[in-house]
């Protein structure tokens, strides 16, 4: 049974009773490519882990060394029968959120309206709730499914200087329905020589075998892997909504970019969420089949979320708290939501970033 089939069932059983960088790893220019200052503020990024051990002559080939014909030289790893791919004319991965390896929540095999394999997604008709923010102000976000905490490596790629190489996409080893995929991302940094061309590594296998340095960072990226031409129009604060491109095993993917978490690590943080359904768990068809409870003649739900972006403890992995839809009257802030019959508590993690507030 895979990690999503036992995911699945035991929320389905908590929630439902019987039913069964261009710069840190993922925001870019507009092109795909690049890095902006703005990306190189975060203190795992700065110049000063860029000049650190990691990256002195010991652990880099010198001068005279580049020059002597060493196997490990760059000259000679770009002659070793790699040449840089224009993304442009590379063939995509088709991706699929809803096979039954990929998603928790949402599954195509359970809800055949559900867009099909590699079609592009609106999250804005679909996935998009509106809720209220722990002092009960109205906010929106989007709903990715569940996600675990352990982040995914993404590598991004630099000179020796510390800039960026211009016109290199990303590479993931994941991507969604594989084993060990998920949206956040653990930024790896990745320094090349002077002579590697932009788009030579277009896989982690050939990452891997390059023997390049590597410095894993405490940056973590939200950012989904979707269908080209995917939309999700609204992001918290000014942030570009386009997709993004990377490289996946050769191929082109595209991503959405959403929240950095700074100083994360290994582990993505978690911040509750208080939610009720149509139907509560443990009655036919109850949790999360029946869908958010919703005031009448509206999509406003009393679902309420702990933390809002900019504060200290925000995350977009929201721990999926359940209450009583007998109390959805009395809720419409973080107190009255903890004051309710909570009936499960911890029942997913699902990626929900919050994209806009009152």
């Amino acid at each position: 049974m895979s990690d999503n089939d036992t995911t699945r069932r035991r929320f389905l059983q908590v929630a439902g009773g019987t039913t069964a960088v261009a710069l840190a790893g993922c925001s870019s220019s507009g092109d795909g490519g690049g890095s902006s200052d703005d990306d190189m503020d975060d203190d795992s990024m700065d110049n000063e882990s860029m000049d650190d051990g990691s990256m002195d002559n010991e652990s880099m080939d010198d001068s005279e060394e580049m020059d002597d014909g060493d196997d490990m030289d760059g000259e000679e790893d770009m002659d070793d029968g790699m040449e840089p791919t224009d993304p442009a004319d590379a063939s995509r991965v088709a991706i699929d959120r809803f096979s039954e390896d990929a998603g928790t929540l949402h599954v195509r095999a359970e809800n055949p309206d559900l867009p099909g394999a590699d079609e592009p997604i609106d999250f804005d008709a679909n996935f998009l709730t509106q809720g209220y923010g722990p002092d009960g102000g109205v906010v929106e976000y989007y709903d990715f499914d569940v996600q675990p905490t352990e982040p995914a490596p993404i590598y991004a790629f630099f000179r020796e200087n510390g800039d960026p190489v211009e016109g290199q996409l990303n590479v993931v080893g994941t991507v969604p329905g594989d084993e060990g995929y998920n949206d956040f991302w653990r930024v790896n940094k990745v320094t090349v020589p002077d002579e590697y061309e932009a788009n030579t590594i277009t896989s982690a296998g050939a990452l891997m075998d390059a023997d390049y340095d590597i410095e894993t960072t405490d940056t973590v990226k939200n950012c989904p892997i979707v269908p080209d031409g995917s939309t999700a129009s609204m992001r918290h604060g000014d942030a570009d909504t386009g997709l993004v491109e990377g490289w996946y095993d050769g191929e082109v993917v595209s991503y959405f970019t959403f929240e950095t978490l700074a100083g994360a690590g290994d582990s993505v943080p978690l911040s509750p969420i208080y939610v009720s359904f149509n139907t509560n768990p443990g009655k036919e068809g109850g949790g999360p089949p029946s869908g958010f409870m919703t005031e009448e003649g509206s999509a406003q739900t009393h679902n309420v979320v702990a933390t809002l972006p900019g504060d200290a403890s925000y995350s977009p992995l929201w721990l999926v708290n359940i209450y009583d839809n007998a109390d959805f009257e009395t809720v419409s802030d973080l107190e009255s939501a903890t004051d309710a019959d909570i009936l499960a508590s911890g029942a997913a993690n699902v990626n929900c970033p919050v994209v806009s507030e009152e």
